[in-house]
C-alpha cells in the first residue's frame, strides 16, 4: 500500500490525512527529476565536446585518410617535377643545340596564370592551405607539360627537318675521285692559267677527261642549266636549301633542266671544257648564304680523316687554277 502523510490540526485536535493537489505533485516530480535532468545534459554536453559519434568518428578516418593521401600526392608531384626539370634540360641543352634551335624562354616555361583567384573556393576549411597547395602545383605541374609537349613536337618537326638537311646539305665529291689524283687546283689565291695574275680561285678543280659524269653533291633544285658568258661556260647551279648553294662548271653537255629537283648522286652534267678554261677539269663551287666556302670542308660522306688531310694538302699545294 502507499505510504500516506498526516498533519496535526490543532483546531480539531485531529490527525488529518495530507491530500496534494495535481500541481503540488507535478512540482514534486519535477524537484525530483531535476538533479538528473542537469547530470543527464552535463554529461550529454561532456560527450559532444570530448568523444566522437560514430559518424564524426568516421568523417574524422576519412579526413585523416585524405590528407594522408594530399601529403601522397605532394611527394608524387615533387618526383614529377624532377622528372620534369631534367626533360627541360635535355630539351634546352641537348635536343635544341643538336637542331640549332633557340632554347625556350624559362618565363615561357614557368607558364604562370596570375590574375583572378582560381582557389577561392577552397579557403575556409581546416586543410585549405594544404588543398590549395597541391592544387597549384598541379596546375603549374599541367601547364608546364603542355610547354614542354609543344617543344617536343617541334623538335620532332625539326628531326625531319634535320633529316632534310642532312641530305641536302653538299657531302660528296662531285666526280669520281677515291685516289684524290684528281684534285687540281684548290680554295683561295692562285694564279689565273689564262691572265697569268692572282686571283681568288672561288672552288676547286678536278681534272677528269671529257665526258666524266658530274653528280649532284646533294639533294635540291635546279636553278641553272644553261651555257653562260660569265667564264663558267657551260655549268649547273643546285639549291639545297638551307643557305647552301652549288655549281659545276665548264660541262661538255647537260643532264639536268631548270627547276628540275635531284637527289644527292644524280648525274647532272658531264665534265668538258667550255668557258675561260685551261683544258678539260670541273671546277665545283660551294656556296653558303651566298658567300663561297672551301669545298673541301663538304666531303665528309667520302673520306675519312687521314683522306681529308691529305685532299687539303693536295688542293692548297697547288699555285694555279685551271679556270
Amino acid at each position: 500500500m502507499p505510504e500516506h502523510k498526516y498533519r496535526f490540526n490543532p483546531q480539531t485536535l485531529n490527525f488529518e490525512r495530507i491530500s496534494l493537489s495535481a500541481w503540488q505533485k507535478v512540482k514534486r516530480v519535477m524537484l525530483m527529476l531535476t538533479p538528473g535532468l542537469v547530470v543527464g545534459v552535463l554529461g550529454i554536453f561532456l560527450a559532444y565536446q570530448f568523444m566522437d559519434s560514430p559518424k564524426e568518428a568516421s568523417m574524422r578516418r576519412e579526413n585523416q585518410q585524405l590528407i594522408l593521401q594530399y601529403e601522397l600526392l605532394n611527394k608524387q608531384l615533387g618526383e614529377v617535377d624532377q622528372v620534369l626539370g631534367d626533360l627541360r634540360r635535355r630539351d634546352d641543352n641537348i635536343y635544341r643545340v643538336i637542331f640549332e634551335a633557340e632554347p625556350i624562354p624559362a618565363t615561357m616555361r614557368q607558364a604562370g596564370s596570375g590574375g583572378v583567384n582560381r582557389y577561392r573556393d577552397l579557403d575556409g576549411y581546416a586543410s585549405s592551405d594544404l588543398v590549395i597547395s597541391t592544387r597549384k602545383r598541379l596546375d603549374q605541374l599541367t601547364r608546364q607539360l603542355v610547354v614542354q609537349s609543344r617543344s617536343f613536337d617541334e623538335v620532332a618537326q625539326l628531326v625531319l627537318r634535320k633529316k632534310e638537311m642532312l641530305a641536302s646539305i653538299p657531302a660528296i665529291q662531285p666526280i669520281p675521285n677515291e685516289d684524290l689524283t684528281q684534285t687540281a687546283g684548290g680554295f683561295g689565291m692562285r694564279i689565273h692559267p689564262i691572265h697569268k695574275i692572282p686571283k681568288f680561285h672561288a672552288g676547286m678543280d678536278f681534272t677528269a677527261k671529257t665526258g666524266t659524269p658530274i653528280h649532284a653533291t646533294g639533294d635540291g633544285r635546279v636553278t641553272f642549266a644553261d651555257y653562260a658568258t660569265n667564264g663558267y661556260g657551260t655549268h649547273v647551279v643546285v639549291d639545297h636549301g638551307f643557305e647552301y648553294e652549288t655549281l659545276y662548271a665548264h660541262l661538255s653537255e647537260l643532264k639536268v633542266r631548270n627547276g628540275q629537283r635531284v637527289k644527292r648522286g644524280d648525274v647532272i652534267g658531264l665534265v668538258g671544257n667550255t668557258g675561260l678554261s685551261a683544258g678539260p677539269h670541273l671546277h665545283y663551287e660551294v656556296r653558303k648564304n651566298g658567300e663561297a666556302v672551301d669545298p673541301a670542308n663538304y666531303y665528309f660522306n667520302d673520306l675519312n680523316a687521314e683522306e681529308y688531310a691529305r685532299m687539303l694538302d693536295l688542293s692548297r699545294n697547288a699555285g694555279q687554277s685551271l679556270d
